[in-house]
């Protein structure tokens, strides 16, 4: 019987767990690039203002509450694209940033300071909330939270 040295074992405990690692992180970061297309799919409808764009990433009956001024605005994901759908003459859009993205097996949520601009200058900023869920094999919307205040820091 062949002894295996001890450092020939811790090598290649070392190795497995480096690999598995490896491994589990290469699948975080594809769940979470999925995840981060679903939202960014909603920020290219809102820019395009195309409310059947808007809504592909969204769960059917889902829901939004806007922080404004300290009150809580709501609406369902329905109401949200048909208002930001209507034509108009200003260019919109919202760019996230550092967003943090936290996944536990189908539910997802993202946490990112945002700014909305309109006409390429900043109206509002804050904070977005999206909670995600994944179902028939894709990330969807399930419900929207943000902060709005016109008090924004310069970047």
């Amino acid at each position: 019987m062949k002894i295996v040295p001890a450092s020939c074992v811790a090598f290649l405990l070392a190795s497995a767990m480096v690999t598995s690692f490896l491994v589990s992180s290469h699948a975080a970061t594809t769940e979470k690039k999925a995840v981060m297309a679903a939202v960014m799919g909603m920020f290219e409808g809102m820019s395009k203002r195309d409310a059947e764009l808007i809504k592909k990433p969204l769960l059917t009956g889902g829901s939004m509450v806007l922080m404004r001024e300290w009150k809580p605005v709501q609406m369902t994901f329905q109401e949200f694209a048909e208002r930001v759908a209507k034509p108009g003459t200003t260019h919109i859009e919202e760019r996230i940033h550092d967003p943090l993205v936290r996944i536990d097996h189908d539910l997802a949520v993202v946490w990112a300071p945002f700014e909305f601009l309109e006409d390429g200058k900043v109206d509002h900023c804050g904070t977005d909330l999206l909670n995600l869920i994944h179902t028939d094999g894709k990330w969807l919307i399930a419900s929207i939270s943000d902060t709005g205040r016109k008090n924004c820091p310069a970047r």
